[in-house]
């Protein structure tokens, strides 16, 4: 009874579908066959009126000359966006293959708020690997890119100037602004020190290293995303543009040499790690071996 009830309810419902794709499919019958019929008539209609306007048209010179004068003007423009086009589709082609998907001045409210942004959503329990001078503006400073990103990260390899070192003078000399000298510079990356040293001190997995030379790149690794700026005489780092990488399968991504940059430059036995507890510089051989240790000057 009910398996007969079902099928007297689906009756009227399925008759009605029937009837409505059946009227549906009429009424396409019926419009083409009145367009088709009324093509002859509205050709005539076209080409009488076409006829009266190029009669009226045809002896106004200056009118004539100013559709010349407007088409050439368009097709200028024409050609101009689809060169455009077809080298914008060319640059962006090639950057695909280096991996680069973004290109972003620091300077900005909104530039480095979406920089900030991006990192923080990368960085999240995630690993941190990064080379930069001082590391108070990236750090320290609250409106810093790594400043949230450190404190939820679950490691963190970091790499700063030795503030004792030649290349940390040099580096604080060639910028060319009142606000850096080398005592200034040099108390940024120890500021920047302490601040890791509290992060350590409440478990973090951090680690530090110190590097002697000036420095040549400022590089942040983030799981898949890579960000990068370089250094140049007389400019602060803050005013070159970022790059950021991002890894792919296509072995021409400039992620890998820049990622394979960073492990050469953290394993090198010239560059000693900081001992974040006892304020030491540890010395290692090539094999990881710990060599010697000495205190860092204040």
């Amino acid at each position: 009874m009910k398996n007969l009830f079902l099928a007297k309810k689906r009756f009227p419902e399925g008759f009605l579908r029937g009837a409505t794709q059946i009227l549906y499919h009429v009424g396409v019958v019926a419009f083409s066959a009145a367009f088709a019929m009324s093509l002859p008539f509205s050709a005539t209609y076209i080409a009488q009126k076409f006829l009266l306007y190029w009669s009226f048209i045809g002896n106004e010179k200056k009118f004539l000359f100013s559709v010349e004068v407007a088409l050439a003007i368009f097709l200028i423009f024409l050609s101009n966006f689809l060169v455009r086009s077809w080298k914008d589709r060319k640059l962006a082609n090639m950057a695909r293959i280096a991996g680069l998907v973004l290109v972003t001045p620091t300077k900005g409210f909104f530039a480095r708020r979406r920089i900030r942004k991006l990192k923080e959503g990368q960085g999240f329990a995630r690993d941190i690997m990064t080379i930069g001078s001082t590391g108070f503006r990236t750090f320290v400073d609250s409106r810093g890119d790594l400043y949230q990103v450190i404190q939820h990260c679950r490691e963190a390899r970091i790499m700063l100037l030795n503030p004792n070192s030649e290349g940390a003078r040099t580096r604080a000399k060639s910028v060319l602004s009142p606000d850096i000298n080398p005592e200034s510079f040099g108390e940024q990356i120890r500021k920047t020190i302490d601040f890791l040293k509290k992060l350590k001190a409440i478990q973090k997995n951090i680690k530090l290293k110190l590097y002697p030379d000036p420095p040549f790149l400022k590089l942040t690794i983030l799981g898949d995303y890579l960000w990068i700026q370089h250094y140049t005489a007389s400019l602060d780092v803050q005013a070159m543009p970022k790059y950021v990488f991002k890894h792919n399968q296509n072995p021409g991504g400039l992620y890998a040499p820049f990622y394979q940059y960073f492990l050469a430059r953290w394993d090198n036995p010239n560059i000693p790690e900081y001992d974040l507890t006892t304020d030491e510089l540890i010395y290692r051989d090539g094999a990881g071996n710990e060599v010697r240790r000495e205190k860092l000057m204040k």
